[in-house]
C-alpha cells in the first residue's frame, strides 16, 4: 500500500506542480529577505526533512491527542542539529523552513485533537505507520538529494501522504 500511494501520489504531485511549487515560494522567500545562492535549496530541503519524518507525525498526533509533547521535543532537538549542518551548507534559506514547520506541525496536532475518539494510540495505529513509513521512503529520496547522487523531487510524492490512510481504509473496505 505505501508503494502505492508514492507512485500514485507521485504522479499527483507531478499533475499538481507541487516541486515547481515549494521551489517558487522558496524563491519568493529569497527575493523577500535577501537570501544567497543556495536560499531556495536549502529552504525545499530543510521543510522537507522536518516535516515528513515519522516522528514528526506520531509526534504531532500523539501531541494533539494527549497533549504529550515528549516525541516534538526530542524531534526539534536533532531539527536543531540537523538545522546547523544544513545552515551552514545552504545558508538563511534553512531558517525559512521553519514557517512551514510551524504551519505543519501546528496543523497535524490541532487536526489530531479532533480525531482523538478514533486514533486512541498513534504509535502502533496502523494507518501512522504506513504514512510514517512512506514518510521515511521520501526521507531516503531527500537523502539522496543532499548527497548528490542523483535528483529525486521528493515535494513530489507529498500527496502519498494523504494517500496512504486513504489506501488503508479501501483495503480494509475491500476485505
Amino acid at each position: 500500500l505505501g508503494l502505492l500511494a508514492l507512485v500514485l501520489g507521485g504522479v499527483l504531485g507531478e499533475v499538481l506542480g507541487l516541486e515547481e511549487r515549494l521551489e517558487r515560494l522558496g524563491d519568493l522567500l529569497k527575493a523577500r529577505f535577501r537570501g544567497g545562492g543556495g536560499f531556495t535549496e536549502g529552504f525545499v530541503a530543510a521543510s522537507l526533512l522536518f516535516c515528513v519524518g515519522p516522528m514528526t507525525l506520531i509526534g504531532s498526533i500523539n501531541n494533539g491527542l494527549v497533549g504529550d509533547p515528549t516525541l516534538l521535543l526530542i524531534k526539534s532537538t536533532l531539527d536543531g542539529l540537523s538545522s546547523i549542518a544544513l545552515a551552514a551548507s545552504f545558508g538563511p534559506g534553512v531558517a525559512a523552513s521553519a514557517l512551514v514547520v510551524l504551519v505543519y506541525q501546528g496543523g497535524l496536532a490541532l487536526a489530531a485533537g479532533g480525531l482523538a475518539a478514533a486514533l486512541p494510540d498513534p504509535a502502533s495505529d496502523p494507518r501512522v505507520l504506513l504514512v510514517t513509513g512512506v514518510g521515511g521512503l521520501m526521507i531516503l529520496g531527500l537523502g539522496i538529494n543532499l548527497l548528490e547522487l542523483t535528483r529525486v523531487r521528493v515535494a513530489s510524492f507529498l500527496p502519498a501522504l494523504v494517500l496512504a490512510p486513504l489506501f488503508w481504509w479501501l483495503a480494509e473496505v475491500l476485505s
